[in-house]
């Protein structure tokens, strides 16, 4: 169990040693991620930024993904074949929007960091399903970066199995076979609200 969040980024920041290079990005999923990531790019010397993806729903069930969707990017996958072309295009076009405003409110206006050519230290709090992590890699990979690591304190065995098959390689401290929510294994686990979220990022 962690203590908090800066708790387990400090332990992800000591696994991560090797990556203290100049061309590596530490890259959070916010809000809850943004601690941990803090803590690794702090500690390794690394700049920060962060990475907001909203799933493509289906128009038929919001909650089947056929895509994903991040600020400049987006991603598709088998089950968009049956959509329209309009509904896809509309969607992309709103979640986009959404994305740009959000991130620019965390940022507070300041511009992203670049991918291309980058190794990506890929960070969030904990990783139940993985679908969210997964949708995260494929939308990265179109900005072509070298190499992305996944960076988390906390994952089931089957979810870092399945982030193996995806990412280049995954840092997990904790992952047990028994897993009911990420929480669960850490003391505190406050919500992260927008004003700390904006302070993490300065």
């Amino acid at each position: 169990m962690f203590k908090d969040r800066e708790e387990a980024g400090a332990l992800l920041a000591d696994a991560l040693a090797n990556y203290k290079r100049k061309d590596a990005l530490v890259l959070a999923l916010p809000r809850g991620g943004l601690p941990v990531a803090r803590v690794i790019a702090r500690q390794l010397s690394l700049p920060l930024d962060i990475l907001v993806v909203k799933k493509l729903g289906h128009p038929d069930d919001p909650e089947l993904a056929i895509g994903a969707v991040s600020e400049h990017d987006y991603e598709l996958n088998s089950l968009a074949r049956s959509v329209s072309q309009h509904y896809i295009k509309e969607q992309i076009k709103k979640l986009q929007n959404t994305i740009i405003t959000r991130t620019a409110f965390l940022r507070e206006n300041k511009s992203a960091q670049a991918i291309r050519n980058r190794i990506i230290i890929l960070v969030d709090d904990g990783v139940a399903t993985g679908a969210t992590m997964i949708l995260a890699i494929h939308v990265l990979r179109k900005q072509q970066p070298r190499e992305i690591v996944i960076a988390t304190p906390v994952a089931p065995l089957e979810t870092v199995s399945q982030l193996e098959n995806v990412a280049d390689t995954v840092v997990c401290l904790q992952k047990p076979v028994q897993f009911t929510a990420v929480g669960v294994f850490y003391q505190n686990f406050n919500e992260v609200d927008d004003a700390t979220a904006q302070a993490l990022l300065r």
